[in-house]
């Protein structure tokens, strides 16, 4: 178990840098001076060039590249200065001012509101958590509940209308059934349904200040779900035909078992594996790709940050939230691979 958690951790760090590489090169293949805006169109060039100093954007690209793992690295190297403004502790004096340090990995700070990226994230991080936990649920209960249906019922009405479903979902992309939902239940019928186009999980009043607002979590929560909800009945679906024909199952049929407990407690759970593997990954996916969602609904979180982030041209912010869903990625993939030889014990790490 320990040298496959540490070869997976090893991988997931090798992604983690491929990715830090990849945006980071393609950013800078982009046009625009991060100098200009975080100074503004009007700065003069004397402030410019101390402000591409301060951000290193007079060096090549390569040596900008290496100051950026040193910050991201918790071991790295950092002039006296520099680590003034880290947490940091010190392991080592080198020459001069420069020291070895132990740090949490510095993200830097935005080129726009001069605020730090971690922070950005965490404030952000609440909402986008929310939302997707709540479309995962969503997409899980309803999945894996009209999976089960439609293989007990095969070629019924019940059946085809699940599956039919399922193949609509998959088809229709989260931007457009946003849009559709927004416009159908919180603008048409918002008298009925109470419900708006837009809104986060918590209001701001001039006189009743901040307010959980969970009823703007239903159309985003539905929105992100769709898709991951109808690859779940298929896949449930189909792992549970093939289980449902397997010869312990007509055993258990045979010594008199309820066919509720035969469904639920043998065939459902040797038919999890495949299910379970959508489900982390999409989860996954839903905490890294909220991001036209929640700009369709206006919901504060880390996709919207993203995007507000690329339109500015903010290269700290976007690197940061790239960073924080790769990692997320790898970090379920690790789980989703320990959960398997929990779910079903035949299967070894």
């Amino acid at each position: 178990m320990l040298r496959f958690l540490l070869r997976k951790i090893a991988y997931g760090i090798l992604v983690l840098l491929g990715v830090v590489a990849l945006v980071f090169f393609l950013f800078n293949v982009l046009p625009g001076d991060p100098a200009r805006l975080t100074l503004g169109q009007r700065a003069d060039v004397a402030s410019l060039e101390n402000v591409r100093k301060e951000l290193h954007l007079d060096k090549p690209v390569a040596v900008q590249f290496l100051l950026y793992l040193n910050d991201l690295s918790p071991i790295s190297v950092h002039a006296q200065e520099e680590a003034a403004n880290l947490h940091y502790i010190s392991l080592l004096h080198l020459s001069g001012d420069r020291l070895l340090v132990l740090k949490t990995p510095y993200l830097r700070r935005s080129y726009q509101g001069k605020k730090d990226v971690w922070e950005m994230l965490t404030e952000a991080l609440p909402g986008t958590l929310v939302l997707s936990i709540a479309a995962i649920l969503f997409a899980t209960i309803a999945g894996i509940g009209l999976g089960i249906l439609s293989a007990v019922k095969k070629d019924t009405w019940m059946d085809t209308g699940a599956v039919f479903g399922s193949v609509v979902g998959i088809s229709a992309p989260s931007f457009f059934m946003g849009i559709v939902l927004a416009y159908m239940f919180g603008f048409v019928l918002s008298d009925y349904t109470g419900l708006h186009m837009t809104g986060s999980l918590f209001d701001y009043d001039a006189f009743s200040g901040r307010t959980l607002t969970l009823k703007n979590l239903i159309l985003p929560a539905i929105t992100l779900g769709i898709r991951p909800l109808a690859i779940i009945v298929q896949l449930t679906r189909g792992a549970m035909l093939d289980v449902l024909h397997q010869d312990y199952i007509r055993t258990a049929y045979a010594k008199g078992l309820q066919k509720r407990t035969v469904i639920f407690r043998h065939a459902l759970r040797n038919a999890l594996n495949p299910v379970v593997t959508a489900i982390t990954g999409w989860f996954a996916e839903l905490l890294a790709g909220a991001f036209f969602v929640e700009y369709i609904f206006g919901w504060k979180g880390i996709g919207k940050m993203t995007v507000d982030a690329l339109e500015k041209f903010d290269f700290p912010v976007l690197m940061g939230a790239v960073l924080f869903t790769a990692g997320i990625f790898v970090v379920i993939n690790l789980l989703a691979d320990v959960l398997y030889s929990a779910i079903d014990p035949r299967i070894k790490l």
